[in-house]
């Protein structure tokens, strides 16, 4: 747990795969749109990432939206349970989603969610504008890293 202006930041969910298949380029904080049963299942851990996924619907909207993200039915919720899959509305400045929006523009970046965390008492996405890596760019990485890992064993 951090301190982030006034607010203590507890990690839900974390999305090591992302980091993997994408280049990151910038990433942004980002409120989502959720019902009460919603809330009460990532409280109880049951959200999964999966393949999700940010886009604009349309071209003339200024809104973002999530897609692919799994969020199990509240087990104690009753017929008026969400719909695990659902599309859920993302919270972003206007001044902020121009700027992704121009980012998106060019070809082959995407906007994928890198981790979840509460904020206080509310729930926050941290998303990244990425560019998919190669095989190559993967094995790369890998080497890169485990460099890293045999000079930190090296030093006394």
């Amino acid at each position: 747990m951090t301190q982030n202006n006034d607010r203590t930041i507890r990690t839900i969910l974390s999305n090591r795969k992302a980091r993997h298949d994408y280049e990151i380029l910038h990433e942004f904080e980002a409120g989502i749109i959720l019902t009460g049963t919603e809330v009460k299942s990532i409280r109880a851990g049951k959200v999964n990432f999966g393949d999700a996924y940010a886009i604009f619907p349309s071209k003339n909207t200024n809104e973002l939206v999530l897609i692919g993200m799994h969020i199990n039915p509240y087990s104690h919720g009753t017929t008026e349970n969400h719909e695990p899959l659902r599309t859920r509305k993302l919270l972003l400045k206007a001044q902020e989603l121009k700027k992704i929006r121009i980012q998106l523009d060019e070809k082959g970046l995407t906007i994928v969610p890198l981790s979840m965390y509460f904020s206080g008492p509310f729930i926050k996405l941290e998303l990244g504008v990425g560019r998919g890596k190669k095989h190559y760019d993967k094995r790369a990485s890998i080497k890169e890293r485990e460099m890293k890992n045999e000079a930190k064993r090296a030093q006394p």
